[in-house]
């Protein structure tokens, strides 16, 4: 069975998967640390965890599976994915493969050194109507590829 997992908390593009999700009779898991509206849909499933800042990142690692999708910013999180032979995308539409994700690991952890050290004082563009339209290709292209898998 393809679900797709969430990681709700700051995600922009969460009414595009469950309308995508929607569409093709998918269960959506909208997993964060809380404030977000329970759907009516039986399929869209609000998973509210702990405070911890890695409780979503961490029951989505403990339930996600291979053929799953996860949907999320998080690059540690994206790994811990992988592993499990699940498939990853990013709001913008990127995906993070097996191929990917070392690379991302690594430039995550220079960013976060350079931070740490006062080099980088700006953070990422905005979010932007191309990236929602990135994301919503990348997302069909991803479940007709594990559609195709099975």
């Amino acid at each position: 069975m393809l679900d797709i997992y969430v990681d709700a908390d700051a995600c922009p593009v969460k009414d595009e998967v469950l309308r995508v999700g929607g569409r093709h009779g998918l269960d959506v898991y909208i997993v964060s640390n809380g404030g977000l509206r329970p759907s009516a849909d039986p399929r869209v499933h609000t998973v509210i965890v702990g405070n911890d800042p890695d409780a979503a990142d961490d029951w989505i690692a403990d339930k996600i599976g291979a053929g799953d999708i996860a949907v999320t910013n998080d690059i540690p999180l994206a790994a811990r994915c992988i592993d499990k032979g699940a498939r990853v995308l990013a709001p913008t539409g990127k995906p993070f493969t097996e191929e990917s994700i070392g690379m991302a690991v690594a430039m995550r952890d220079l960013m976060t050194q350079l931070r740490d050290s006062g080099e980088i004082t700006g953070g990422p563009g905005g979010f932007t109507k191309r990236d929602r339209s990135r994301f919503l290709q990348a997302l069909e292209t991803e479940i007709q590829a594990v559609r195709r898998q099975r």
